[in-house]
């Protein structure tokens, strides 16, 4: 792919101006919650006593697979970033990095990741973490994107992988706790994302973009975000039973949570163009995720774990006497 529509080179004034580029390269808004997920699954599977210093590391080689994979997405994309307005300002399309820069600096963050995972927490997790970048360059990028609009719900495998390479980072293999906190990540990026695509519809149909609302419109889209709603919610249960992983008061939560994800995937189901109901979607499915990982730290802590068993033996004396 060699797009002819970048612009020229532009040189930076000073250093600053050079690490924001970097910086600006990797997505950094789309990272936070993957460390999110990662950390959250290393506490389950640590059982509330994860070692710090492993988690910090974890953390540290996670931002780097994720970053070198958004570089390299850049790269790939940056004929259509350069033709949609909400892009083209990025460091590549606008010239402020050139493509052999952006690839050497994505090589040395995917070799960072690796030596750091495999050195630090094991190999197993260093492999999925290199595992992530492929799914997300080879499957979601190269592949899909542009000629799919199933892209997403494919390609999101790739932002489902964290979850295990943290637990694979605490325990050295990849439990069934480990799969299902994936496929409740797998589950939940479609409505995610494509509340996301329905708000920028028009950018994705002027390159050409086959996003699920470009090619079947937008009441077929929040159709298909309601139904994945539906199942995401038993899905995330599945933490509590049968893998008892999590307990009962992430199960609540997750109940909680998932019927208000429930509520607003249906008012957008109602009104499809409402681009109001759409934001608003895609912003709860962040919070969900963030609380739903919280959820999942918090049920795993010892104290909580005592705390509910002494209430429940507590409510159980009373109902009996």
């Amino acid at each position: 792919m060699q797009p002819s529509n970048i612009a020229s080179q532009v040189h930076h004034e000073n250093i600053n101006q050079v690490f924001r580029s970097y910086y600006q390269l990797t997505k950094p808004r789309i990272i936070p919650l993957l460390l999110i997920e990662t950390a959250a699954s290393m506490w389950v599977a640590a059982q509330g006593h994860p070692n710090l210093l492993l988690v910090l590391v974890t953390l540290i080689g996670g931002w780097l697979a994720a970053a070198s994979a958004q570089v390299i997405n850049c790269v790939y994309d940056r004929d259509i970033d350069y033709d949609m307005e909400r892009t083209r300002d990025r460091p590549i399309p606008s010239g402020r990095i050139q493509v052999r820069d952006a690839l050497i600096f994505a090589g040395l963050l995917a070799l960072s990741s690796f030596t750091l995972l495999a050195g630090f927490a094991n190999l197993l997790a260093a492999c999925l973490a290199m595992a992530g970048i492929v799914v997300y360059i080879g499957v979601y990028t190269h592949w899909l994107k542009r000629s799919s609009p199933q892209n997403i719900v494919i390609g999101g495998a790739a932002g489902a992988i964290p979850p295990m390479v943290g637990w694979a980072a605490v325990t050295g293999h990849i439990g069934w706790a480990a799969w299902i906190f994936f496929a409740i990540v797998f589950v939940w990026t479609p409505p995610h994302f494509w509340a996301l695509a329905i708000l920028i519809k028009d950018d994705y149909a002027k390159v050409n973009v086959p996003m699920l609302p470009v090619i079947v419109g937008n009441e077929e889209t929040a159709k298909q975000i309601w139904l994945y709603t539906i199942l995401l919610v038993p899905v995330t249960l599945l933490m509590v039973c049968p893998t008892e992983a999590c307990g009962w008061l992430y199960g609540l939560l997750a109940l909680l949570l998932g019927g208000l994800f429930l509520q607003k995937a249906y008012d957008l189901k109602q009104c499809p163009c409402d681009r109001d109901l759409a934001r608003g979607v895609f912003k709860y499915s962040i919070f969900y995720m963030m609380l739903l990982s919280a959820a999942m730290v918090v049920d795993s802590l010892p104290v909580t774990r005592y705390t509910v068993q002494a209430l429940v033996g507590f409510l159980g004396g009373t109902f009996i006497s």
